[in-house]
């Protein structure tokens, strides 16, 4: 049943946009939301940026340093060389565990000697390369996954400020996974003899940069 006004007719319906209380508020409420979508426009755009820049800083910083570079290859080389399922797990489990290392720097706990770790990482992981070594499978695990841990801290620890560590995490990782598939590509030529013996050449290669890295860690 419709109300009846004074004069027994309808009441007519409120008008929001009216010059009355009501419609006053419901305007100011309009134009408070409109300042508001205007004004979080910049902000989600900084917000955005911010997080593209932590990916991309993540991305690019295992390609900055060749202590970093030579680790990945030779991991993904290793890998190959031992054949399935080294090749698979090794370059899986080094990705995985270097997200726990990146944690660590993230949120500062100290990891002593993270500098000699990685140094020590492109030595051996270069030794084992050109010594085509095939030890036990949960060795080889053991042997990355404790490397990959000072690969992670050092990451870590590098995040730009203002930037997602998440979103920075995930680059470093992506592009760690991109240099284990370098190596492994590579370490496809041990099918051939001449292949094997290139990758021997690269493996000593690596083990000398191990061992220029770790006179700078040491020196």
């Amino acid at each position: 049943m419709n109300a009846s006004g004074p004069d027994g007719g309808r009441t007519p319906p409120g008008n929001p946009f009216s010059t009355g209380a009501d419609g006053g508020t419901v305007r100011l409420s309009l134009l408070a939301l409109a300042v508001a979508l205007i004004a979080a426009h910049p902000a989600s755009a900084h917000i955005m940026k911010s997080e593209a820049g932590g990916f991309l800083s993540g991305l690019h910083h295992p390609i900055s340093g060749w202590d970093h570079i030579l680790a990945m290859v030779a991991v993904g080389i290793w890998g190959a060389q031992l054949g399935a399922p080294a090749m698979w797990l090794l370059p899986v489990t080094f990705p995985v565990v270097m997200a726990l290392g990146g944690m660590l720097g993230l949120i500062g706990v100290p990891l002593p000697g993270a500098e000699i770790g990685i140094a020590l990482s492109a030595l051996l992981l270069g030794i084992m390369v050109l010594a085509e070594a095939r030890p036990q499978l949960w060795v080889a695990a053991v042997l990355v996954g404790v490397f990959a841990i000072f690969h992670g801290y050092a990451h870590g620890t590098e995040l730009p400020e203002g930037e997602s560590g998440l979103l920075y995490s995930l680059g470093f990782v992506v592009a760690t996974g991109g240099l284990h598939a370098v190596g492994i590509t590579i370490g496809l030529i041990h099918r051939w003899m001449v292949g094997r013996r290139l990758l021997q050449f690269c493996g000593a290669i690596i083990a000398a940069g191990g061992v220029y890295f770790l006179m700078g860690a040491l020196g």
